[in-house]
């Protein structure tokens, strides 16, 4: 692999729906370019970046993964990204390293689910975006009905570039508009326009040189006085007009026949797709947000944007330059790890190959093997210069498991194991759940979840059980109730005596726990008063109703009796423990749930079914807005009845709806519902 320098490179993350074609388009790319001598296919395992065990079996993409594509002077890096949206982590990461984002969608569905989510998050990222009608081979294959769906569903002034020559079997190749040249057959070889395209193809040339020179007063010049420009000069003003967002070019083809229509997407994107310099960063130094220039003589600036763990690879480290040039034994500033560290042999990845390399410029992506402090989203930078990138956005996730490991064995490893999948994929969390005492993992969605266990298992050897979260209710009281008890053992020897008179008190929401202590008249030492806390503290952590935390409750002790001899620490601890049951069993106890916010997105014809799920599971809607021709209903529901949400909301809106949750409060769980949680945990006991 040779090296580039920032103006010779072009960083494009391929995004969209599932099976849209990205993979097999990078498979295209790469035999083309000659980087392959074969073209491999998802269906048997073979392709370049879908190369992790997991994505082999699923026959799907899992995680991004990088294609560098020399071409004509030129380094193309495609970073192929998952479809499915239970792993849009990986796209937020893509899009925060790439200049451009290529939608490809399927000439037959158009836009998709997928194709609208990730849209939307190259929109939020500030990233120029371009668009691929890819699979024009396919059966019931329509570019005009592809481009109807694209301009009904966004709002973005769309430019082709590209025409397809003949569709579905008749699909023979592409007429590149910049040009006025029409490319056909397995050579891509020149061919005359089709007759019957010929006005099509003018009227659109007109408006892509009108496009053009929007960007660029000489060019607009030159244009009214009707001298003629030159096809760089065209696809200089497209590009900074792409750029700005101004337009959006849209790109005709057939990844998956050979040869077809490849070599001048290329082409295209060597011409107009936006080079690292044309797009400065931000960083935050000493003297607080800055701008800087993409180029090597700007202040060094490496940002992680993912990290892979492997037990016989090792840990990998992905990242692009954004300034300064990256160096095969630097030593490198983590700015959030306050430390240095070695960045060891710089490499070039493609798929799970590796190029070694000397240097990266700035605009690059490369990696690096065995660093141990940095993690995604972490700046690496010098140590005489120390500045901050911002690292990719990753959602909440929405939805949990608890994992219970199988064996003894399991059990010493599943700590470590867990950490290190998590920081390979920052979407997935873990932690003990202290209510519950289970230990939960939590990710974007079923499937993402049970990818991670299965990974968990094939790399680190680690068995873990799956099944549905208990949930975290907490106990507390409504009322006020008091209780005395009595603790007197006699043995032989010395016994224990200890009387504790007590009442209990509810307390405002989210105020946790009071003890006060109002004996008068020495009736208790006030030196047994930490002890009888300490009864009670142990019943807070076990609950007394269903086994849950106990909350928001005041305790005081107001009475009691001691005596001079069998009084004792361990006494009032058993006197305070059972007093304080007895007096909460008194004071109305309820149960208390966690409520969240819902913020669900659903195309309208779902909206209904929506709402008439939501009302089955004790929602209660809050209010309902409309953007475009999505409904926006927002809904407060109980935790125990949205465990299996995004299932269901799939299963409900065809994979259409998406939606956020938030922690509001916890609320009192309704009687008969109680009833059968305290049942249940009696049960369990």
């Amino acid at each position: 692999m040779k090296e580039y320098t920032t103006q010779q490179i072009r960083n494009i993350a391929l995004i969209g729906h599932g099976s849209s074609g990205k993979t097999t388009l990078v498979e295209a790319m790469l035999f083309d370019s000659k980087a392959t001598t074969r073209r491999g296919k998802v269906e048997d395992g073979t392709t370049v970046t879908d190369f992790d065990a997991e994505e082999i079996r699923r026959k799907i993409s899992l995680s991004l993964s990088l294609a560098p594509v020399e071409w004509k002077g030129y380094k193309l890096n495609f970073i192929d990204t998952p479809g499915y949206t239970d792993f849009i982590g990986e796209v937020r990461s893509a899009l925060r390293v790439a200049d451009l984002s290529l939608t490809v969608i399927d000439a037959v569905s158009g836009v998709e689910v997928g194709t609208e989510l990730t849209w939307g998050y190259a929109e939020q990222e500030g990233i120029p975006r371009a668009v691929l009608i890819n699979k024009m081979d396919r059966e019931n294959a329509s570019y005009e009905r592809a481009m109807a769906s694209l301009q009904e569903t966004f709002k973005a002034r769309f430019l082709p570039l590209m025409l397809p020559i003949g569709s579905q079997a008749d699909f023979k190749g592409v007429v590149n508009l910049l040009e006025r040249k029409a490319y056909v057959g397995p050579k891509n070889e020149v061919a005359d326009i089709p007759a019957d395209m010929a006005d099509e193809v003018e009227s659109l040339y007109t408006e892509i040189v009108e496009a053009a020179v929007e960007a660029d007063e000489m060019l607009m010049e030159k244009y009214f006085a009707e001298e003629p420009l030159s096809a760089d000069e065209i696809a200089g003003g497209l590009r900074q007009v792409i750029l700005s967002g101004e337009y959006v070019p849209v790109f005709v083809g057939a990844g998956g026949n050979e040869n077809l229509s490849t070599a001048t997407l290329l082409d295209m994107l060597v011409r107009v797709a936006p080079s690292p310099d044309d797009r400065p960063f931000q960083a935050t130094d000493a003297q607080g947000e800055q701008q800087y220039e993409v180029n090597d003589l700007s202040p060094l600036a490496l940002l992680v944007f993912k990290t892979t763990a492997d037990p016989y690879v090792g840990k990998l480290t992905y990242f692009r330059v954004f300034g300064g040039i990256a160096v095969s034994g630097d030593t490198l500033y983590n700015s959030r790890a306050e430390s240095t560290e070695r960045l060891g042999q710089v490499l070039v990845m493609r798929g799970k190959e590796q190029f070694p390399m000397d240097q990266l410029h700035a605009g690059d992506i490369g990696a690096v093997a065995k660093m141990s402090e940095a993690r995604t989203g972490d700046t690496l930078c010098a140590k005489d210069h120390k500045l901050t990138l911002e690292g990719p956005q990753f959602p909440d996730p929405l939805y949990s498991v608890a994992i219970y490991p199988k064996t003894k064995g399991d059990t010493a490893k599943m700590g470590s194991t867990l950490s290190r999948i998590c920081e390979e994929d920052p979407t997935l969390r873990w932690h003990q759940e202290p209510s519950t005492h289970e230990t939960i993992l939590a990710g974007m969605g079923d499937a993402h979840v049970d990818t991670a266990v299965r990974r968990i298992k094939e790399r680190f050897g680690v068995n873990l059980e799956v099944r549905v979260p208990k949930v975290p209710y907490k106990e507390t009281i409504t009322a006020t109730g008091n209780a005395q008890y009595r603790h007197k053992k006699q043995t032989g020897g010395a016994g224990q005596f200890a009387e504790v008179h007590m009442r209990v008190e509810p307390l405002e929401r989210d105020t946790g726990f009071q003890y006060e202590w109002e004996v008068f008249g020495g009736r208790i030492s006030s030196s047994f008063k930490p002890s009888i806390e300490k009864g009670v503290k142990s019943v807070l952590e076990q609950g007394v109703l269903a086994g849950y935390p106990i909350v928001d409750v005041l305790v005081a002790v107001y009475d009691g009796k001691e005596h001079p001899v069998d009084s004792k620490d361990i006494a009032f601890q058993i006197a305070g423990r059972e007093a304080f049951k007895q007096a909460f069993r008194s004071a109305k106890p309820v149960l208390l749930e966690p409520m969240y916010i819902f913020t669900i997105t659903v195309p309208d014809e779902f909206a209904g079914a929506v709402m008439s799920d939501l009302n089955t599971r004790r929602a209660r809607v809050q209010g309902m807005d409309q953007k475009g021709k999505k409904a926006i209903i927002t809904a407060l529901a109980p935790l125990a009845e949205m465990q299996q949400y995004a299932t269901n909301l799939r299963a409900i809106t065809q994979g259409r709806g998406l939606f956020e949750m938030k922690f509001s409060h916890y609320d009192v769980v309704p009687r008969n519902l109680a009833q059968q949680v305290i049942e249940a945990s009696k049960a369990e006991e």
